[in-house]
């Protein structure tokens, strides 16, 4: 287990540091990921701000010593980044790619949410005490679900837009637009209703990793000094590594079965040792 938590905070410490260096050498939030207007005083200010606050907490969680602090920070930037997307959402309700871009953006939150409930180390008595240990990990799988369905959806209600992302050796790639929606939605669900949730996580992580190295990778190939597909790859990445953390963050089946087992029956290898 520990070695799924180290993978998980350099994976996701790697994805955090790509778009920090991202914003750096751009200067400026990723696109469609903005979450204040350029109209805001002082925007490239607070742009350049969030780039060094990304790549600072995703070097520290690249270390045991420095995680709890990465992590301590990194999640309160996070949910504000999430936050400050609810305007949009509540004046475009029924814009599909409102719901994609706020989903998108809660997947990453919930990969800082998983670090931040194993490794923040609060006090007694905190009244963050609920976002760290078990509920924390809970309260992130839970928002991991919900956001992978209006992703999965976007496939559905945008498919010549994601038709165009598929290669185009790949042959039927209208149906592979449809079965990419309907696994995402399927893997949200998975999470949601504890049907083999390890497995749906991985298989979205999965997803999202191939979807990286398929559609950007190529583009940055073919376009290397472009903005476009430089950000989306970064982006791609980085949800990437959010969904992999909540991966690892859901113990195997037989591991879940164990831990749910009354203390006497866990001491005695599963048989109750009490009497009864």
């Amino acid at each position: 287990m520990d070695r799924d938590h180290r993978a998980a905070r350099v994976v996701f410490g790697s994805g955090m540091i790509g778009l920090g260096i991202l914003g750096l050498v751009i200067g400026d939030f990723a696109m469609e990921w903005q979450p204040v207007p350029p109209s805001l005083p002082g925007y490239t200010v607070v742009a350049y701000a969030a780039a060094v606050l990304m790549v600072a907490c995703g070097v520290g969680l690249l270390f045991r010593r420095t995680a709890t602090l990465a992590a301590r920070v990194l999640l309160p930037y996070l949910v504000l980044w999430v936050l400050l997307k609810v305007p949009a959402l509540i004046v475009a309700t029924g814009m599909e790619a409102v719901w994609l871009g706020i989903g998108e953006v809660i997947v990453l939150m919930t990969g800082g949410w998983v670090l931040f409930a194993r490794h923040a180390e609060l006090r007694e008595g905190s009244p963050l005490a609920f976002a760290a240990g078990a509920s924390g990990l809970r309260i992130a799988r839970y928002l991991f679900a919900l956001a992978l369905i209006p992703i999965g959806l976007s496939h559905v209600v945008y498919v010549p837009q994601t038709v165009e992302l598929i290669p185009a050796w790949l042959p039927a790639r209208t149906g592979w637009a449809y079965l990419t929606g309907a696994g995402q939605i399927a893997a949200g669900l998975g999470v949601l209703f504890s049907v083999l949730p390890r497995v749906a996580a991985a298989a979205e992580a999965s997803m999202i990793t191939i979807f990286t190295l398929l559609v950007w990778v190529p583009r940055i190939v073919a376009a290397p000094t472009g903005r476009l597909p430089w950000t989306a790859c970064l982006i791609s990445w980085a949800i990437g590594a959010g969904a992999w953390a909540v991966a690892g963050s859901i113990p195997a089946r037989r591991a879940a079965e164990r831990e749910a087992e009354p203390a006497p029956a866990r001491a005695a290898g599963g048989v109750l040792v009490d009497g009864s």
